[in-house]
């Protein structure tokens, strides 16, 4: 095994964890944040070699999950009804103070999908409007919008409960 074999294995190692986080904040779906985040290293697997001279490995992860994850909501716009009832949500130990937030993190996962994603990339990972939409292939306005949708839906849910939020900010 050379080098670059190693270091591979030292990202995926250290950084698989955290990034199965980032996938179900993505999704919703522990599974599908585990397949998101396989899918995402395999990619980067077959490029290490010239992601780790150039770029951030982390990084290239993320924004290849979030591409993917958009590109399977875009294929599955239509719900589809199903005959058995999904499986109960998940929650993350890692996730600092789940049990406190877990009424927010279930009120995220019930978002539409382009909402969740626009919320998740703009609040936990730090992007800016511009980057979500080139990320998401839509204009910086419907990032904008979607947004503040989003965080309308999330404030009607999640902040009833918790009087300390208001109108986005913390009293």
């Amino acid at each position: 095994m050379d080098g670059t074999d190693i270091a591979f294995e030292e990202f995926v190692r250290s950084r698989s964890a955290a990034l199965v986080r980032y996938g179900y904040v993505l999704t919703g779906n522990a599974h599908d944040a585990a397949d998101l985040a396989q899918e995402a290293l395999a990619r980067l697997g077959s490029s290490w070699s010239r992601v780790r001279r150039r770029d951030d490995p982390e990084g290239y992860v993320r924004t290849t999950m979030a591409r993917l994850h958009i590109s399977r909501w875009r294929r599955l716009r239509r719900e589809r009804l199903v005959g058995e009832v999904p499986d109960r949500g998940y929650a993350d130990p890692g996730l600092a103070n789940a049990e406190a937030d877990a009424g927010l993190w279930q009120a995220l996962g019930a978002l539409p999908r382009r909402q969740r994603a626009v919320l998740v990339l703009r609040y936990y990972e730090q992007r800016g409007d511009d980057e979500i939409a080139a990320l998401l292939g839509i204009s910086r306005g419907t990032v904008r919008s979607q947004a503040a949708r989003g965080l309308d839906k999330l404030r009607a849910k999640w902040a009833p409960a918790h009087p300390r939020v208001t109108s986005g900010r913390a009293r």
